[in-house]
């Protein structure tokens, strides 16, 4: 790649997290659905198995979800300089407006109308988390195993760390796939082995009728 289009995608990195940043409420998990629009459905720079992957360790190391998920997007995508665009473009609107912000509510605290509009964000937070879990499990759950170890994943998470349930999913994952190739089944690492096996029995389906 040339030196210009080097920087051209720096800026295209820079620019894509700077622009999700201001608009998204609710911390890292909110902005799952704009990551994945932006880099998978935009731009075209990762496939979506590929993000829901970054999301998944993001979370199992320190830090913020959010800076993390662009951290490891804008390395994969170029280089050292590519994670350092992307997190600094996701990091410095949030860190401009929470300092306008907290100057702001300073005065405007006890004002009632601020109270209620709180209110409703809140609500709203946890309808954007709701629909980032589900955009990210159409992606995650390809068998019966993936669907079960999701099942158990969801009620183990009230009594254990984040971190904990991350790892013995990965376990659990390493283990039923172990299982899986003994006993001679075929092994779908994604939705698209599954659409690939459909596509292949379509000419056998009513193809004459």
């Amino acid at each position: 790649m040339s030196m210009k289009g080097q920087w051209k995608t720096l800026f295209q990195l820079f620019w894509t997290f700077f622009k999700i940043a201001p608009v998204t409420f609710g911390g890292g998990f909110a902005m799952i659905p704009l990551i994945e629009n932006e880099v998978v459905e935009k731009r075209k720079w990762m496939k979506s198995e590929e993000v829901t992957d970054v999301f998944a360790l993001s979370q199992s190391v320190p830090g913020a979800v959010a800076i993390n998920s662009a951290t490891f997007i804008g390395h994969r995508i170029a280089g050292m300089k590519g994670a350092m665009a992307a997190m600094i473009g996701v990091s410095l609107p949030t860190f401009l407006i929470v300092l306008l912000l907290g100057i702001v509510y300073f005065f405007i605290q006890d004002n009632p109308k601020v109270e209620s509009a709180f209110i409703s964000i809140r609500v709203s937070i946890v309808a954007i988390i709701a629909y980032a879990a589900i955009k990210i499990g159409k992606s995650a759950v390809v068998d019966k195993s993936t669907f079960c170890i999701l099942i158990v994943g969801i009620p183990v998470l009230f009594f254990l760390h984040p971190v904990m349930v991350i790892l013995a999913g990965a376990l659990a994952g390493i283990v039923t796939i172990s299982i899986k190739r003994k006993l001679g089944y075929d092994v779908k690492m994604d939705k698209k082995d599954r659409k690939i096996e459909e596509n292949d029995f379509e000419p056998f389906m009513g193809a004459g009728i």
